[in-house]
């Protein structure tokens, strides 16, 4: 596997690879509204023209030039230290073992490169052995508040529900 930063030539493959991940994901993806169908997608062209620039963002290619994963991230100044986010691993649904893990490591090793010494990223089942291989620290979970009719249709489980199940766990 080859991880490389990506292109204009890339966009389409990068578009057709979120859609099927997002399908893998959610067999129910295309009878969702538009608006949760879009908010999903994070493969627009300003997205993908934005993360280009980033200098944190990969792709995964493997041998046959397929794309198989790509990692979305980019720095953020925080005041007093610079972060890069990640804001998505979208893997390709037959993507090889370890592709999460090089993709995270390619984030980790730019960042280091740049002086840029924190990497925060959503602890998702796919990130979490490339988190165990990059001995990163859970400092808690990632947690997204959807505004407006996406609250409704967004992926992820209620926190309420979560917590709720957690708490009776303990008692």
């Amino acid at each position: 596997m080859r991880y490389r930063t990506f292109a204009e030539p890339d966009y389409e493959a990068l578009a057709a690879l979120d859609l099927a991940a997002q399908r893998h994901t959610d067999p129910a993806f295309d009878s969702l509204p538009d608006r949760e169908r879009e908010g999903r997608l994070c493969t627009s062209l300003p997205a993908l023209k934005f993360y280009e620039r980033s200098e944190h963002s990969f792709v995964a290619q493997d041998d046959s030039g397929t794309l198989q994963g790509v990692i979305l991230a980019q720095h953020v100044w925080q005041g007093d230290r610079p972060i890069v986010l990640v804001r998505a691993v979208i893997l390709s649904p037959d993507a090889p073992e370890g592709t999460a893990v090089g993709l995270l490591h390619a984030a980790v090793k730019s960042a280091y490169d740049s002086a840029v010494y924190e990497v925060h990223f959503p602890l998702t089942p796919a990130l979490e052995t490339a988190a165990q291989s990059e001995e990163a620290r859970v400092t808690g979970r990632y947690a997204v508040c959807h505004l407006g009719t996406r609250a409704t249709t967004a992926p992820g489980e209620p926190l309420a529900e979560s917590s709720r199940a957690g708490m009776e766990g303990r008692a």
